[in-house]
């Protein structure tokens, strides 16, 4: 199985801890951690409503998604790599870059 940062897969909640049946995310984590035998990566979810913050990023069919919806960067999340089978699409290096400021905003990274 191939990982990429920027990948958008559909994950279905483990039973009784979503009230969704499925949830988009993307994943964030480094490229290294992708690749290497770690069992979980780092990812975010996708929202169908935006707030308008900064650690937001506007994504939609390009994306390989229903709706215009946003990439949540304050809601990181661990995600075991065998539940990643759902691939509906990747990030742009455009959006890639967005991705990279918000969570840099997110994680007070400067």
């Amino acid at each position: 199985m191939s990982l990429s940062r920027g990948d958008v897969y559909l994950v279905s909640p483990p039973p009784g801890t979503d009230p969704k049946r499925a949830r988009a995310v993307v994943v964030v984590s480094r490229q290294t951690l992708c690749d290497s035998r770690a069992d979980k990566v780092i990812c975010a979810p996708i929202n169908t409503n935006a707030d308008g913050r900064s650690t937001e990023v506007a994504v939609g069919i390009d994306e390989g998604l229903k709706h215009d919806s946003v990439i949540n960067c304050d809601q990181l999340i661990l995600v075991p790599k065998g539940v990643l089978t759902n691939y509906i699409g990747a990030l742009s290096p455009r959006k890639l870059a967005a991705l990279r400021d918000a969570l840099r905003i997110a994680l007070a990274v400067e």
